[in-house]
């Protein structure tokens, strides 16, 4: 009973979440995010009875069909809604809070041979760009986003916004959302590179203004 409420949800967060998606039963038939979810859940539970190749079979049975590879051993919350999603990998010890989005090629990988825990901490709400990778046993906070193609190596906080390679955060709102929304507007990100850019514009501006007005003033006082 419990998976197939949790199966539920994950239709109803494709509807809220895909414009492009009519019915249940469209979403039903027609969207290998959904399809990659439900065998994982299905691979999950024998996976937490201690079976260990039947969960793998079924999970390299959802690779084949979906393009998106997600290992028995992880976590994942509720109404998880992976858009796209070809290219997906979701690492052993991952571990993806509720309300979560992720887009096509995201890669929640390991960074090495360690053993234990080795894969990221998503929390809630979290928008994951397409192609970004999150490589590391560490948390990405509550409310953020990652934007696409950022490769994010450490802890992000709450309520951030990160992009680039390597990620860093360019924004902390600091303001959590409710847990009923989640803010898609992944594409609206500020870009740290043009920002700098600009910035330099404007300071050789000013300077080049400040060179005219000082030889402007040699002028006339040779005049003089």
């Amino acid at each position: 009973m419990r998976l197939l409420n949790e199966i539920k949800e994950d239709i109803q967060a494709v509807l809220e979440r895909d414009p492009a998606a009519k019915s249940v039963l469209e979403v039903i038939l027609c969207y290998p995010g959904l399809h990659a979810i439900i065998l994982h859940r299905l691979a999950h539970f024998l996976y937490n009875k201690g079976l260990v190749i039947l969960p793998r079979l079924i999970s390299e049975f959802s690779r084949f069909i979906t393009g998106i590879e997600i290992h028995p051993g992880a976590k994942i919350g509720k109404r998880l809604f992976i858009d796209h999603g070809m290219g997906v990998v979701i690492g052993e010890t991952a571990e993806i809070g509720d309300n979560c989005t992720i887009y096509q090629g995201v890669t929640l990988g390991g960074t090495g041979k360690e053993k234990g825990k080795r894969h990221p901490t998503i929390g809630n709400n979290v928008v994951i760009g397409a192609g970004a990778k999150i490589l590391g046993p560490f948390k990405v906070g509550d409310n953020s986003k990652i934007g696409a193609g950022a490769v994010v190596l450490k802890e992000v906080l709450p309520n951030s916004t990160v992009v680039g390679v390597p990620g860093r955060a360019v924004r902390r709102c600091g303001v959590a959302i409710n847990k009923d929304e989640v803010d898609l507007d992944h594409h609206k990100l500020p870009d740290p590179i043009k920002q700098e850019i600009e910035y330099l514009k404007h300071r050789i501006e000013l300077l080049e203004k400040r060179i005219n007005e000082l030889e402007g003033g040699k002028c006339k006082d040779a005049a003089i």
